[in-house]
C-alpha cells in the first residue's frame, strides 16, 4: 500500500482555494500621517485598520518605548516563568486588572495566544488523562481562535445560533453533567454586533458555566473610562468572571492580557502553554502600553466622543445611499456585498479611488457573505468620512435596503 503524498494534499488545497479566487496575500503596508497608508506606492486612506482612538503613532507612546528600550533593550529574552517578566510587565498587570475590575491579569503576546492558553487551561486542567469531559458552549460567529482553543483542551465544542441566549442555554442542558465554559465575543470582529452580555451572564450563573468574554473590539471605545463592553453593559467581575483583551487595537500598541479573579489566573498561569513557552513581549512595549492605558483611561481629547460621531456620521450617509450595512453601531461598520469576486472588485475600486478597505471572503465569513469590513477610527477626519461615502456611492455591487 503506498502512502498518501502529504505535500500533494496541501499544493491540492491550496490550487483549490487559488481556484476560488480565496488566496490571501500580505501586502507590504507603510504607515503615514493622518490616517494613510501607503501602498504600492500610493497614499491611501486607512479604513480597514483595528487603530480605534488613533493612538498607534501618539508621541507618549512613542516616548516611553523608547526611554524604556534605551535602558531595558529590546527584547525580554526569556519567558516570564524564566526570567523574561520586568516591573513595566508587572505594572501593566496591576493597571489593567484595575482598569477592568478585576483581582488580577496576566500578559500574552497575541489575542490567539491568550484564547488558545486560556481555553486549554481553563477546560484541560484536572480532565481525566488522555480525553477532556469538559464542555465548550460558543457562538457560531466568534473568533477562530476561541474555536480552535476549545479544540486544543479536547473539550466537547458546541455552537449555537449568532446572539441566541435561549439557543446557548439549551446547549448547556444537553450536557447537564459536564463542567461547563461559555465564551462569546463581546463585539464581533466581521459583523460589529454586540453580543447579549447580559442574557448571556444570567444564562451562566444559573447554569453554573464559566462565562469568558473576548473584549477586543470593545476594550478602549465602550463603556466607562473605555473599560469594553462588560462595563458598557453594566456586568461586573462576578457577573463574567474571565476577561480577554487585546493591546492592538484601541490601545494602538501589542499583545493581550486576561483578567479575573485571582484564582483563575493564577490556574492560566500554570496550565496555559502559550504563557509557559513563549518570550515575553518587550518591557518597552509594556511601557508604550501603559502610557495608552492612562490615555484611555482620561480622554481629554475626546477621542471615543469623536469615534461615536465618525459612526453616527457613516451610518446616516449610508442610509441615505442605501447602502447594505449591517446593524452595527460600533467601530466596524461591515458593508455586505455577497460573493467574493464582488467584494474583491468592489475592494478594489476604493483603492483606485484612494481608499484602503479589504475583502473579507470565506472562510473567514459564510459562503455568500464576503464584504467589506470598514472600520472607523478617531483618527479619520468628516471629509476623508464623507469622501468614502461619495466612493461607496458608486459601486455597482453594495447597494441595497441599509439595515438601520
Amino acid at each position: 500500500m503506498s502512502r498518501p503524498d502529504l505535500r500533494a494534499r496541501v499544493e491540492s488545497a491550496r490550487a483549490q482555494r487559488e481556484q476560488e479566487g480565496l488566496l490571501r496575500r500580505p501586502r507590504t503596508v507603510e504607515l503615514m500621517a493622518d490616517g494613510h497608508r501607503l501602498v504600492d506606492g500610493r497614499a491611501l486612506v486607512d479604513f480597514c485598520g483595528n487603530d480605534y482612538l488613533g493612538l498607534a503613532r501618539h508621541p507618549d507612546l512613542i516616548a516611553a518605548l523608547t526611554r524604556t528600550a534605551s535602558v531595558d533593550g529590546v527584547g525580554s529574552g526569556a519567558a516570564h516563568l524564566v526570567s523574561g517578566h520586568r516591573g513595566e510587565h508587572a505594572a501593566l498587570e496591576e493597571e489593567l486588572a484595575d482598569w477592568t475590575g478585576r483581582q488580577r491579569a496576566v500578559l500574552f503576546s497575541t489575542g490567539v495566544m491568550a484564547n488558545l492558553g486560556a481555553l486549554q487551561a481553563l477546560l484541560g486542567a484536572g480532565s481525566p488523562p488522555g480525553r477532556g469531559d469538559a464542555l465548550c458552549v460558543q457562538d457560531r460567529l466568534n473568533h477562530a481562535s476561541l474555536i480552535d482553543g476549545a479544540q486544543l483542551a479536547g473539550a466537547e465544542l458546541r455552537r449555537y445560533p449568532h446572539a441566541d441566549a435561549d439557543a446557548a442555554a439549551r446547549q448547556l442542558d444537553a450536557r447537564p453533567d459536564h463542567p461547563a465554559l461559555l465564551a462569546t465575543d463581546g463585539v464581533f470582529s466581521m459583523d460589529g454586533d454586540i453580543a447579549p452580555l447580559a442574557a448571556l451572564a444570567t444564562l451562566c450563573r444559573k447554569r453554573h458555566a464559566l462565562f469568558y468574554v473576548d473584549d477586543a473590539h470593545g476594550l478602549g471605545v465602550m463603556g466607562t473610562q473605555g473599560a469594553g463592553s462588560i462595563a458598557a453593559a453594566g456586568l461586573n467581575a462576578n457577573q463574567v468572571p474571565v476577561l480577554m483583551g487585546t493591546l492592538g487595537k484601541a490601545l494602538g500598541t501589542a499583545g493581550a492580557f486576561l483578567a479575573g479573579d485571582a484564582g483563575l489566573i493564577e490556574a492560566i498561569v500554570q496550565f496555559a502553554r502559550p504563557y509557559i513557552y513563549t518570550t515575553a513581549m518587550p518591557a518597552a512595549l509594556a511601557a508604550a502600553t501603559r502610557a495608552s492605558l492612562r490615555l484611555v483611561r482620561a480622554d481629554t481629547e475626546g477621542r471615543r466622543e469623536r469615534l461615536a460621531a465618525h459612526i453616527a456620521r457613516f451610518r446616516a450617509g449610508a442610509a441615505q445611499l442605501g447602502l447594505s450595512v449591517t446593524s452595527s453601531h460600533t467601530a466596524i461598520q461591515p458593508l455586505l456585498v455577497g460573493s467574493a469576486e464582488a467584494a474583491l472588485a468592489a475592494s478594489r475600486a476604493l483603492e483606485a479611488a484612494g481608499f484602503l478597505v479589504v475583502a473579507i471572503r470565506p472562510p473567514t465569513v459564510p459562503q455568500g457573505a464576503a464584504r467589506l469590513r470598514i472600520t472607523l477610527s478617531a483618527a479619520h477626519s468628516p471629509d476623508q468620512i464623507d469622501a468614502l461615502l461619495d466612493a461607496l456611492s458608486g459601486l455597482p455591487g453594495p447597494t441595497g435596503t441599509a439595515a438601520v
